[in-house]
């Protein structure tokens, strides 16, 4: 037997894994973050990308709103938002033009106690420092539609900026290919209904997710939406374990580029066999289902069909604190979410979304669910297996696929993006 550590929770947690069985250990790989974070950030807008200095051409009388991302996210915002201030005020901009909005996308909203470990003390007050009102009509202006028919419902304060700079991370991702840059727009800082049919669009990629692939249709209309709005300035993070390995500003496309470059090196992790089971742990994305779920599109991209999948997460807020009624119909196929959500049957479009993501894996690999957040009742009603615990999950995992299964564990699945497999 082979024994393994993998992070749950904030601690090792041990697995033992027959060597027969054991086909490889994937992580993500070894990197150096930047050793001054600070000199790194006013290094980042010294020399913006493609964009001169913030402080050469935004103007005093200007409406500065920042748009960050919040509390499920790493990125170091309250680092990187005093050098950004400091610029504006070189800029001649007085505070009381500039706000900062957390982009929530449909997420639960922030607490003031999380808004000023997000954004600092500090600027907490001395800025406006706001949510992205999503559930509220009133908060949203109708702008029409996108370059690819999505109903484009965004933000009024993001609307009426005359400046709008986004802060966020870059990390892969099943639906737009890559998280950072128009992400923080859309889905970030727009209706539910815009949401919910850009995930819509991530459905129809054909089985696989857009894992991985920086130019697709969600991107391009993610893009659209965001020069809709004004976004033309972004400052992303690449991150390892919260640890910043690279900081990339300047203007929206060419910044994301040089970007996903460094994101493509870090997390990009070879495979050599293409496995009966996939252990996929959500660490760091751990806080509900809603999040961890991201661990499934690595595993769906390695796993031979008919395969299993293990889905380890801690989920403290169990599925989803803001999207309860999922549950509902998460079990149904992916067809059966996509028509009862077109004939309006179902209405919640961004739960059925994901809905018809998690079929999609399932359709493809059942799911065997270890997590001490979400209880046997709601693993049913996902259509995973529940597991009492990760040893028993390994052995249902094998009884399925057989005494000689080859199993590959992912130790940060949420940040892996596999490539393979090689000599395969």
């Amino acid at each position: 037997m082979t024994t393994l550590k993998i992070p749950f929770g904030g601690e090792p947690h041990a697995l033992e894994v027959p060597d027969r069985n054991l086909a490889e250990v994937l992580s993500p790989k070894p990197s150096r973050a930047v050793p001054d974070l600070d000199a790194a950030i006013e290094a980042a807008l010294d020399a913006p990308i493609a964009q001169p200095p913030l402080e050469v051409w935004v103007k005093p009388r200007d409406r500065v709103l920042i748009v960050s991302d919040d509390a499920t996210r790493l990125t170091p915002v309250h680092r990187m938002l005093p050098a950004l201030l400091r610029r504006l005020h070189a800029a001649g901009v007085p505070d009381a033009h500039i706000g900062c909005i957390m982009a929530l996308g449909t997420h639960r909203y922030m607490t003031e106690t999380e808004l000023r470990v997000k954004v600092g003390d500090a600027v907490f007050e001395r800025i406006r420092v706001f949510n992205h009102e999503w559930r509220d009509p009133q908060a949203l202006v109708d702008l029409g539609t996108s370059s690819q028919g999505t109903p484009l419902l965004v933000n009024r304060a993001v609307v009426e900026a005359d400046v709008v700079i986004g802060l966020g991370a870059i990390v892969p991702h099943h639906i737009p290919g890559f998280s950072g840059s128009s992400k923080i727009i859309q889905p970030g800082v727009c209706g539910d209904r815009t949401t919910a049919e850009t995930h819509l669009l991530s459905c129809e990629s054909g089985g696989d997710s857009y894992l991985g692939i920086e130019d697709n249709p969600v991107r391009r209309d993610m893009d659209d939406m965001a020069d809709r709005v004004g976004l033309r300035t972004i400052f992303n993070a690449v991150n390892d374990a919260g640890d910043v390995v690279g900081l990339f500003y300047g203007a929206m496309r060419p910044a994301f580029k040089a970007g996903v470059k460094l994101a493509r090196e870090l997390y990009g992790v070879p495979y050599h066999e293409t496995p009966d089971i996939v252990l996929a742990n959500s660490h760091p994305c751990d806080l509900d289902f809603w999040q961890s779920h991201k661990s499934l599109y690595p595993g769906q991209r390695m796993v031979k069909p008919g395969g299993t999948i293990i889905v380890c997460t801690p989920a403290p807020e169990g599925v989803s604190p803001v999207h309860t009624e999922l549950l509902e119909f998460t079990a149904w196929p992916s067809q059966a979410i996509k028509t009862a959500y077109r004939d309006g049957h179902l209405t919640n479009g961004v739960a059925c979304a994901l809905a018809i993501a998690w079929a999609m894996v399932r359709e493809q690999a059942s799911v065997i669910n270890y997590s001490p957040g979400i209880t046997p009742e709601e693993k049913a009603a996902l259509g995973h297996t529940h597991a009492p615990t990760l040893d028993w999950a390994v052995e249902e995992a094998l009884r399925r696929q057989g005494p000689n299964a080859r199993l590959t564990v992912l130790t940060h699945a949420p940040e892996l993006l596999p490539i393979g497999p090689v000599g395969g």
